[in-house]
């Protein structure tokens, strides 16, 4: 697949930073690169490639070159490739000169974020392709790794896929416990809960509510909400669900979720539902090899 190169938003280059900020003081603390000023000359430059050994997609460069700005801004980054590009292995992705220092220090903070994100990217990809001639879109989920979900979210993206709600904040999402809270104090049906939750929401926001039965989607969709998850319901049920909103609620996107996985996804998608959820995408996905090939300091005093 072809995913269009990519630009993180504000919001997620500020978590970027904050982010980098943390993993450099992990490594530093108040003491430094202790090995490489130890080592290396002051004002040794050399020259490295960051280079793909695996096939995959790219995702993170961005936040590679944030790295070495927070290291003093004094390594060049050259792009060869952009976010959201197939990668073959030995596709070279960036060249990075400057201080040996600088490269050393920065490596494996730059190379944790790339590696992570560009897996989260390239397991997406692999979703999106399994449900490829279907109208079915791949959503994540805030199943991320904490302080990391912008980053994550925006690998999601880099692979093709739809970004869900961000958190908590930002959109009416009425699950099973919530439900069973509702339902204890006999406050009404699911349309009610759906209704309710308007009401009360701030303006703008969807409202989704999840269901388990084909009974419960029928109890829902009165409310008219803008989404129902479909929790791990069986195939002949998601089209069962698919039939029952095209007959009573045609406006209602329908998302699937739960037992969603690289064999199951296409059929899942196959079934007439709008939206897949897979939380595989971003707390399983494996990183992507890739690795800084050095060349020789360039200059040492």
């Amino acid at each position: 697949m072809s995913v269009p190169a990519l630009i993180p938003t504000a919001d997620e280059l500020k978590n970027a930073r904050d982010v980098i900020d943390r993993a450099l003081h992990e490594d530093l603390q108040d003491r430094g690169d202790i090995t490489s000023n130890s080592l290396i000359p002051e004002g040794a430059t050399g020259c490295v490639r960051v280079v793909s050994r695996q096939q995959g997609v790219l995702s993170g460069l961005s936040f590679v070159e944030l790295v070495y700005s927070a290291l003093g801004g004094k390594v060049t980054v050259t792009r060869h490739c952009e976010d959201g590009a197939k990668l073959e292995p030995g596709t070279a992705v960036a060249t990075l000169e400057g201080p040996v220092r600088a490269l050393l220090t920065g490596e494996r903070t730059a190379l944790n974020l790339l590696t992570l994100l560009s897996g989260n990217a390239t397991l997406t990809a692999n979703f999106v392709d399994a449900v490829s001639g279907t109208k079915a879109r791949i959503l994540d989920t805030r199943k991320t790794l904490p302080g990391l979900r912008l980053l994550q979210k925006y690998a999601v993206r880099c692979g093709g896929g739809t970004n869900h709600r961000i958190g908590l904040y930002d959109a009416v999402l009425i699950k099973d416990n919530h439900l069973g809270a509702w339902n204890a104090a006999e406050r009404g049906s699911l349309a009610a809960a759906v209704e309710h939750a308007r009401a009360h929401a701030p303006a703008g926001v969807s409202v989704e509510i999840e269901v388990d039965t084909l009974d419960q989607l029928r109890e829902a969709l009165p409310g008219k909400p803008e989404y129902v998850l479909l929790d791990n319901m069986s195939l002949e049920e998601l089209r069962s669900a698919v039939a029952i909103r095209d007959e009573l609620a045609p406006q209602v996107l329908l998302e699937a979720s739960g037992g969603v996985n690289l064999s199951t996804v296409g059929d899942i998608a196959r079934t007439g539902v709008d939206r897949i959820s897979v939380g595989a995408l971003t707390h399983s996905a494996v990183a992507l090899d890739l690795g800084f090939d050095w060349g020789r300091a360039t200059s040492t005093p």
